[in-house]
């Protein structure tokens, strides 16, 4: 009698989360790796009004239109000794296939790069679920073209430690993680192949 029971409450929990998006789930959400994350994105209106939120603390970006947010992704920002600056910026550079100038991992692939501070920029990166970057702001691939696309020179950024979105649109968004992907042939990172699949949305074997 237990047993069924048992079973019952279980089948009525599968069915009360399928309406209710997480009556009865985990709030852990199972990780992935990035290059399995496509998020959907609205055209604005007026391009001119698009703005870019990013909130460190839940590791967050959203690209917005007044309230209306037209993309949402997860990103990864910088860890303690070298933390992503807070405060409001400018977009003042966009470069798509950009190299890393710097030491070390001089050549290394910077894809979709779109600079708000000197040497700090938001661009495609491999993703952690933890803060892990030396201050830039790593994106999914696919992210990284959409948001390259939604913004222009001059689009106004803010940085602060949370966003009005995370309860929402954030809390939704998947965790990636891409710790246990291989690593790319170098010859094939320091190539302009990498460059070419990123614009198909697709890097290496990934």
């Amino acid at each position: 009698m237990k047993h069924s029971a048992v079973r019952l409450l279980m089948s009525a929990c599968v069915a009360v989360s399928a309406l209710a998006l997480g009556a009865c789930v985990t709030t852990d959400p199972v990780k992935k790796n990035s290059f399995t994350f496509d998020p959907p994105v609205k055209a604005p209106t007026n391009p001119s009004a698009v703005k870019v939120k990013l909130s460190t603390g839940a590791q967050r970006l959203y690209v917005v239109e007044g309230n209306e947010v037209l993309l949402a992704t997860p990103v990864t920002v910088g860890k303690a000794s070298s933390p992503t600056p807070h405060g409001n910026f400018t977009i003042y550079s966009k470069t798509a296939n950009r190299r890393r100038f710097s030491q070390p991992g001089a050549g290394y692939p910077m894809t979709y790069w779109m600079e708000f501070k000197p040497a700090y920029g938001m661009h495609w990166g491999f993703m952690k679920p933890y803060p892990n970057t030396m201050g830039c702001v790593r994106m999914p691939l696919k992210s990284a073209k959409k948001v390259f696309d939604l913004v222009r020179t001059g689009t106004p950024l803010n940085i602060a430690a949370s966003q009005p979105w995370d309860a929402n649109h954030g809390k939704h968004l998947p965790t990636l993680d891409d710790s246990q992907l291989p690593n790319p042939p170098v010859s094939y990172m320091m190539s302009p192949q990498v460059f070419a699949d990123a614009k198909k949305g697709k890097l290496w074997q990934f």
